[in-house]
């Protein structure tokens, strides 16, 4: 893939502060992209878009083709005549500032939703009605299986509830009828016809999602601004995805994995990271052209312009771990798809704007699988800076700008990481002062350098080196643009119940700071 030299911003949508609850795709989106035009920036990252389940991960969706109807803004639904005022007013407990009260925001905004969407089906415009009946239409493949699970789901979920259940974990192939769970035809056509409005709804829900979504990028692609995408290489065993294509899954014949996702032990973690996730047939989806996968991107890029993949390393080969195993200890390596795959997308879609999430332990074959579709891979400072590297091998570090190859993307950290400013702040004095010799150029004491990051003075000049760099493509966590410490931190990986919650405060977004961004894109040739 060949691109200019750019630079962004990574910012998920439901970060946005000034909104009821959590982050939208409405205004404050809309006024994000006017400032990054005027920074000079011609990338937007974001995570995941699917609807959020178990840990509300945005890598854990119900469906990896379904929008978020969290993002969903309801004050757009007004001003478009696709709701009532009088239905959107929120609770005093929803607030527009701080962390993302998830369960808070479901409890109020779903059932909002809902009634948004009954409203609209009695009351919507001939033009409206024709929209969405086109939205079903070009979306069918995906949307009628969705629709039929969640209606399903929100049943069952909810009888597990009532028989306190809450001891097994709520996947549908654990308590639902014999004759759903297997994806019946006949017990899939009677339940549709007897919950036929309740489909409906949840139908009119995702219209909602991608009008606004497909809006919202055009404005983006007009002012030449870029969005990357993210979708995990997995999903999640609660999901649409696997229940309505069982036979392309490690399944039993009740739905049950044989064998799921994770990653070995390592230097991080003595038991490795056990995921969960169905692990894929590949043999089963070889047979079918991959249409599954082919599918699953084109969908994408008809949302993006850039898809980033998540464990890429997973299509050379995938750790699997026996169903049960309560670590990835026992898990074993198997050969994926490798080439074949790609092969087939590109076949059938032409060359791939794809990215590599290539990070950890990295083989020849992933690498010559990367290089020889062309991905570029990803750079993150947060590791160039080992002192056990930099004392043998001087600074050689292959996360370090001078060393990096052109097909790339730079980052100062990802959503998996702490802040850069939080990194430093809990960083050794030696890693400190290595950060700050590179960045500045000059030699100093720790005490010099433990300054410096006191001060929020290693931050811009991280982002500065990363600009500079020879990579093409350069990303920043807006936490890392301003400085923020931990209490910006997005994501812990192997963490529930503290993640996915942070909010931006919006107001950061100044002329001033516009402008400081745009000088250096346009000093490093990144706004061209």
């Amino acid at each position: 893939m060949k691109t200019n030299r750019v630079s962004g911003i990574l910012m998920h949508p439901t970060s946005f502060s000034g909104v009821n609850g959590i982050g939208t795709i409405g205004e404050k989106a809309f006024k994000f992209v006017d400032w990054l035009e005027k920074a000079g920036q011609s990338l937007w990252q974001i995570l995941p878009l699917g609807p959020t389940g178990y840990g509300d991960s945005p890598y854990a969706s119900f469906s990896t083709f379904a929008g978020n109807p969290l993002m969903i803004d309801l004050d757009f639904l007004v001003r478009d005549k696709r709701t009532s005022a009088d239905l959107i007013t929120p609770p005093d407990y929803i607030k527009n500032e701080g962390p993302v009260d998830f369960g808070s925001v479901v409890w109020w905004k779903l059932p909002v939703l809902n009634k948004s969407a009954q409203w609209f089906l009695d009351n919507c415009s001939d033009e409206d009605r024709a929209c969405y009946e086109k939205f079903k239409k070009d979306n069918a493949s995906w949307l009628d299986n969705y629709a039929s699970f969640m209606s399903i789901k929100a049943v069952y979920d909810k009888k597990a509830q009532d028989e306190n259940l809450s001891g097994i974990k709520t996947v549908w192939f654990n308590y639902w009828p014999e004759e759903l769970s297997s994806c019946k035809n006949s017990a899939l056509s009677k339940w549709n016809k007897e919950h036929k409005d309740e489909i409906e709804v949840i139908k009119v829900i995702q219209f909602f999602f991608f009008d606004q979504w497909i809006k919202l990028k055009e404005y983006a692609n007009k002012k030449a601004i870029s969005i990357i995408g993210d979708i995990p290489i997995f999903v999640a065993a609660d999901s649409s995805d696997v229940w309505s294509n069982q036979k392309l899954f490690q399944l039993d014949e009740k739905g049950i994995p044989k064998a799921v996702a994770g990653v070995p032990p390592d230097y991080f973690s003595a038991t490795g990271q056990l995921w969960g996730n169905p692990l894929y047939d590949w043999d089963a989806m070889k047979k079918t052209k991959y249409s599954w996968w082919v599918n699953r991107i084109s969908h994408m890029l008809n949302l993006v312009d850039f898809i980033r993949i998540d464990h890429f390393r997973g299509f050379e080969a995938y750790w699997s771990i026996p169903f049960g195993d309560e670590t990835a200890v026992n898990g074993e390596w198997i050969p994926g798809p490798d080439h074949c795959l790609f092969e087939a997308i590109n076949k059938q879609l032409g060359k791939l704007p794809l990215i590599a999430e290539d990070l950890g332990v990295i083989t020849d074959g992933v690498a010559k699988l990367r290089d020889d579709f062309n991905f570029p891979g990803m750079k993150v400072l947060q590791f160039a800076f080992s002192p056990e590297e930099a004392s043998n091998n001087g600074m050689v570090n292959a996360f370090l700008p001078h060393m990096y190859n052109q097909n790339c993307i730079v980052y100062t950290g990802t959503h998996d990481n702490e802040t850069m400013q939080g990194w430093l702040d809990s960083s050794s004095d030696e890693q400190v002062r290595l950060v700050a010799q590179y960045v500045t150029g000059k030699v100093m004491s720790d005490a010099e350098a433990r300054a410096l990051s006191n001060d929020k003075e290693l931050c811009p000049l991280l982002i500065k080196a990363a600009m500079a760099s020879s990579a093409n493509m350069a990303v920043f966590p807006v936490q890392d643009l301003f400085a923020i410490g931990t209490e910006g931190r997005m994501n812990e990986p192997s963490t529930v119940g503290k993640n996915w919650k942070w909010r931006f405060d919006t107001n950061l977004l100044t002329d001033e700071k516009a402008a400081e961004l745009k000088f250096l894109s346009d000093l490093y040739g990144r706004n061209i």
